[in-house]
């Protein structure tokens, strides 16, 4: 169920999945930039004017749900940033300058990521990931409620270093203690920041955080997923003062062996349907 910042809201609604790509085909994106910017915007609204259409089926305050696709759609064009978060404030900002009718709004974008053939000439490209950004703005008529952000999607597989044993034996218990395994993980992190203003910064917490992962998951040598993701949520509050929380939320998606020559050699399989899940909720002013 959607939840907002400013509190219970006993009605909204709005537009899901509306894709809008932003090409920069003239070279004109500065360096450092990618030229194709993707996003799928969700937009919710909420406000006492439009209650009438839940009782009465009276539209005269209501803001078709195809009039908010054509207003984000169109008006990526004249966003001339490269980030999530600064996408979702734009649209916040100028569809409630729009329609006064409306008391807030929520306005989410998930990454669509292509990446360049060749980075010295970026004229061609291809879809990149599995993992994808997220940002999420709420917007009131005195300012901004909420900045969050995520990234949602890591799949990430580590050959070795990887242990889990010394658990729990008893009658239900057929895993073995395991001291070196393979490890295939997916991953979803998100945070909110200290202040809303602090989650506009070019998408800088972002791109860090997708380097943190990425660091922690190779160097670490782990007793356990739960390890992993302790060690990457207490970086992230460490290196990236903005956050004021995170969440991770991983799947143990270990490959099933099929055959193994000792620690040198292995085939496997994709798991079984059943799989492991782990959060982990790390606040700035309690991180241990």
């Amino acid at each position: 169920m959607t939840t907002f910042a400013g509190g219970p809201q006993r009605h909204y609604y709005g537009k899901g999945d509306v894709i809008a790509y932003r090409l920069n085909r003239d070279s004109s994106a500065p360096a450092g930039q990618n030229p194709v910017f993707g996003a799928s915007v969700l937009m919710l609204l909420y406000g006492d004017a439009f209650w009438p259409t839940y009782t009465t089926g009276d539209n005269s305050s209501l803001i078709a749900t195809d009039s908010m696709k054509n207003f984000i759609q169109r008006e990526t064009m004249n966003f001339v940033g490269y980030d999530l978060e600064g996408y979702c404030a734009f649209l916040a900002e100028k569809f409630l300058k729009q329609y006064p009718q409306v008391e807030g709004l929520q306005v989410s974008a998930d990454e669509m990521p292509y990446e360049p053939l060749d980075r010295a000439k970026p004229v061609a490209f291809f879809p990149s990931g599995p993992e994808r950004a997220r940002a999420q703005v709420e917007l009131g008529r005195k300012g901004f409620i909420e900045v969050k952000s995520a990234i949602r999607g890591f799949k990430l597989l580590r050959l070795s270093g990887s242990a889990f044993k010394g658990f729990v034996r008893d009658e239900y218990t057929t895993l073995p203690d395991l001291n070196d395994r393979p490890l295939h993980m997916w991953l979803d992190l998100e945070w909110s920041y200290n202040r809303p203003e602090d989650g506009f910064a070019g998408g800088a917490a972002t791109a860090r955080a997708r380097q943190i992962v990425h660091d922690v998951f190779s160097s670490f040598e782990s007793g356990s997923i739960q390890q992993v993701i302790y060690q990457m949520g207490t970086r992230l509050l460490a290196e990236i003062p903005s956050i004021a929380e995170v969440h991770l939320e991983a799947n143990n998606r270990t490959w099933d062996t099929i055959a193994e020559q000792g620690d040198r050699l292995g085939v496997y399989t994709e798991p079984r349907p059943p799989y492991g899940c782990l959060g982990l909720t790390l606040k700035r002013s309690n991180q241990n």
